[in-house]
């Protein structure tokens, strides 16, 4: 089940772009993890928050090469398991206290550290799917198999999306629609998917572009969106304009490393959590962004290329699950930072602060290292 061997056939192209994408991680959280309160460590690297990231990516590492050397193949037999789990993960965010008003994350005290299922269930989900349309070959063109995929999929996105969490629950409708184009589910729903992701893309750029009015669709957008839920839409909130506004002030080459004036004065909303890519991009300027979303690129394209050479058809739609998984994540929060999305919580993967989803990564690219390394199994 688990064999060393292994791990000496993954994709050695991964590791450096995971550490890189570490260490800018390391670099944005050390820069603005600084309270005012805490003037007597300016000087050293390694703040508090920095050393709680360091113990994530510590753990991660441990589950990456666990997962890289566990044969996925083995997750067919725990598929309905895991499933099962998240599920009942989820509706237990119901029966206890909320935290900053949401019902997301699991308190562990006796850790001091906290738990947010969600970002576990997009990987789960990615799994069921896979297990399910590869057990469907030869039947996966009904209109049965696009119903039970859809169910696979549509009971975890209602789930979070109670907690509210609009944000991961929109990521697993590009995944479900990958992995049922992939999975050659009936052509027609991929067709009116793609359609319904589309339209409902554009009408949300046209309002971040000024070209439909936020107010003037109000009264339509209630009729199926809460005032909140609509609100954030607006694309003149403060979080949205402060994103924008510290890119620009980075401009080229960036103001420098902990002396960005205004993420670091704290106009820049969750600085080292959700606004990472904005309070990089001040940092580090342009250039620095381009960096960035070349190794994201990188990740996402060996990502792909997994998909292209794994030994059957489970692993060729789990590796393009997660690849698409990785791509999401990165197009979503890039594009909220940039005004052209609503601000919905997504984070930055292995860039953002916080234990669930550095995890949840580092499980997913240990999987793929996984059928890569199985890739000539037969």
């Amino acid at each position: 089940m688990w064999n060393y061997r292994y791990l000496a056939r993954i994709d050695f192209r991964f590791i450096p772009i995971i550490i890189l994408l570490l260490f800018i991680s390391l670099l944005i959280v050390s820069a603005f993890s600084i309270e005012s309160n805490q003037e007597s460590i300016e000087g050293t690297f390694f703040t508090p928050i920095v050393k709680q990231q360091l113990r994530w990516f510590a753990l991660g590492t441990v589950v990456f090469f666990l997962c890289a050397g566990f044969d996925y193949n083995k997750l067919r037999e725990w598929t309905w398991i895991f499933y099962v789990l998240i599920l009942l993960m989820l509706t237990g965010l119901f029966f206890t206290d909320s935290i900053q008003r949401v019902h997301r994350w699991y308190r562990i005290p006796f850790l001091n550290m906290s738990f947010q299922p969600s970002e576990y269930a997009k990987l789960v989900v990615v799994i069921t799917l896979s297990w399910f349309l590869e057990r469907r070959q030869g039947k996966t063109n009904t209109w049965t198999t696009a119903a039970c995929g859809g169910l696979i999929s549509g009971v975890p996105f209602l789930l979070i999306l109670k907690q509210p969490d609009l944000g991961t629950a929109l990521v697993l409708f590009p995944i479900t629609l990958v992995m049922f184009y992939f999975g050659g589910v009936k052509p027609i729903v991929i067709k009116i998917m793609t359609w319904l992701g589309s339209i409902a893309l554009i009408v949300v750029a046209m309002i971040f572009l000024g070209i439909i009015s936020h107010e003037d669709i109000r009264p339509y957008a209630t009729l199926f969106l809460k005032d909140y839920q609509f609100d954030r839409l607006n694309p003149h909130t403060h979080h949205q304009t402060a994103a924008i506004s510290a890119i620009s002030l980075g401009g080229l080459t960036g103001q420098g490393w902990r002396t960005a004036e205004y993420t670091g004065g704290g106009w820049l909303p969750m600085a080292y959590t959700d606004s990472v890519f904005a309070a990089f991009g001040e940092s580090f300027g342009l250039l620095g962004l381009l960096v960035l979303l070349f190794l994201f690129y990188t990740l996402i394209y060996l990502g792909f290329q997994v998909s292209a050479v794994a030994s059957n058809q489970f692993g060729r739609l789990l590796s393009a699950g997660i690849s698409v998984y990785f791509a999401m994540h990165v197009l979503i929060n890039t594009g909220m930072m940039s005004g052209f999305l609503p601000i919905t919580g997504v984070p930055l993967i292995l860039v953002t602060y916080g234990g669930s989803s550095i995890l949840s990564t580092m499980i997913a690219l240990g999987i793929l290292q996984s059928i890569y390394s199985r890739r000539f199994m037969f």
